[in-house]
């Protein structure tokens, strides 16, 4: 488009021909770009128009609508000149940063323990460390295996300055023995080194 464009803006001084083949691209996708200004114009000010009733209706729903309830209301608007395409809403949406409430059920894979201990954070989000193996840090993940929505879960142990893997433990289940595997693979491995 931007070289469509200079092409248009030079053509008086240099010759079409010759700058497209310079831009490398072919005179008659020029020559169809300039064809289709026009269009392109009008249907700019059409997304814009669209776009203003986007976000009144947005506005008037307390920004919860996404595109797909958006699409019913404005096939509902007198104001909006015929239907609507959903594909066509969801691009203004997007570019616009028009967003609705995402209503969906968080997935739960830990159930916590009301009497559980709970430790003080002993890094305090620093995650940096000078030399390898004074800091260690872990994370517990879930891993989708089969078809029928089974997981497999993977504890770690991360040295933070060399960010390496020193110990790691992998099970069906999310139980305290899970973490623990991962520490004393990590304190074995440190030990041999």
């Amino acid at each position: 488009m931007i070289r469509f464009q200079f092409v248009d803006d030079y053509r008086g001084t240099h010759e079409v021909k010759r700058m497209c083949a310079v831009l490398g691209i072919q005179r008659s996708s020029y020559y169809k770009w300039r064809a289709t200004q026009s269009a392109r114009v009008t249907r700019q000010a059409a997304d814009e128009a669209l776009v203003e009733r986007i976000r009144d209706h947005h506005e008037e729903w307390d920004h919860t609508y996404g595109y797909r309830r958006m699409t019913v209301e404005l096939a509902e608007d007198p104001d909006v000149d015929g239907p609507v395409n959903h594909k066509r809403v969801a691009r203004l949406m997007r570019a616009n940063n028009i967003v609705g409430v995402h209503l969906r059920k968080p997935h739960i894979t830990t159930v916590k323990d009301p009497g559980a201990q709970v430790f003080a954070d002993l890094v305090k989000r620093d995650f940096t460390a000078a030399e390898v193996g004074t800091t260690y840090v872990g994370d517990i993940t879930y891993l989708p295996y089969g078809t029928e929505g089974k997981f497999l879960y993977l504890a770690t142990v991360i040295d933070v300055c060399s960010k390496r893997i020193v110990g790691w433990s992998i099970a069906d289940h999310m139980r305290t023995s899970l973490v623990e595997d991962a520490l004393y693979s990590a304190v074995n491995e440190v030990s041999l080194e």
